[in-house]
């Protein structure tokens, strides 16, 4: 897996997802609800922690300067 997120997204996922964690964990959103944005909070975070996002590679976007 060949990095293809750059510094400033991956920031931007970082808060995002944590943003998003904490609205499915705290703000007592009907179930179902809760559980995508817990999910998309996770995708996020890790999409950021692995500077590796599998979408951007299928469409052959890459924001990492190299």
């Amino acid at each position: 897996m060949k990095s293809n997120i750059g510094g400033t997204e991956r920031i931007i996922r970082i808060l995002l997802g944590a943003g998003l964690l904490a609205i499915g964990l705290l703000a007592g959103l009907a179930t179902l609800w809760s559980y995508i944005a817990i999910g998309a909070g996770l995708v996020l975070l890790a999409t950021a922690l692995l500077n590796f996002c599998p979408i951007w590679a299928l469409a052959g976007v890459n924001t990492c300067k190299k």
